[in-house]
């Protein structure tokens, strides 16, 4: 299967059967979800949403958040992983927030990366969710199952296989698609033992392709 029709598969397939496609962090507003994905780093979403609720409580806007500090912040998501520096960039990005946009999220990759604990990858999920922008952030799920479909070739990092992405996806679906590739890899395409077995896209996939090739042929 060419690339081209590898990726017209994947299209047609997610948006039948989940067009609405959306992140599992619970959040009100941008800057909810700012925190939220800052939060997520290294940990599940479960264990986000567990959190945030007292958090936002606490710290309803960047600007209760700002005049705090990491010690405080830390008490209220010492579960969490790496507690002490996320408590640390949140206190940092809300300051940061405040005075240099206003207490407003950005909407451009660009300022969303100048904000303490924001990387590329958060800084795209913040500018797709929230702003329905054509950003694609990659992580764990995204890098393994693009890879594994064959959506992306020779990938070795992150930027690469966002880089792909973005220039063989119809542009009005990259926003949505990642939640597609992020959803699909955390209940089917699972690392160490992906369910081929329950997976309804095998028929587009490279990964189960050579998988079920090598196995016919040592049978």
């Amino acid at each position: 299967m060419l690339k081209k029709e590898r990726y017209q598969a994947f299209v047609q397939y997610f948006s039948t059967h989940n067009p609405d496609a959306q992140t599992e962090l619970n959040y009100s507003n941008p800057y909810e979800l700012l925190v939220a994905v800052i939060l997520s780093a290294q940990c599940t979403d479960k264990r986000i949403n567990q959190v945030t609720p007292a958090l936002f409580e606490r710290f309803p806007d960047a600007a209760s958040l700002a005049v705090s500090t990491s010690d405080e912040v830390f008490t209220y998501i010492r579960s969490v992983s790496y507690p002490n520096n996320k408590a640390k960039h949140l206190v940092g990005m809300a300051q940061k927030l405040l005075s240099e946009f206003g207490g407003i999220v950005p909407e451009k990759v660009e300022d969303l990366v100048k904000l303490p604990g924001v990387g590329r990858k958060t800084a795209n999920v913040i500018s797709s969710v929230v702003y329905n922008q054509p950003a694609m952030a990659v992580d764990t799920h995204v890098f393994r199952v693009s890879n594994r479909l064959g959506l992306t070739s020779r990938a070795t990092t992150p930027l690469a296989v966002e880089k792909q992405l973005v220039k063989y996806l119809p542009k009005e679906t990259i926003a949505v698609a990642h939640h597609w590739l992020i959803l699909h890899g955390r209940y089917i395409c699972l690392a160490r033992k992906p369910k081929c077995e329950e997976c309804p896209i095998t028929y587009f996939c490279k990964y189960f392709e050579k998988t079920y090739k090598v196995k016919e042929i040592k049978s």
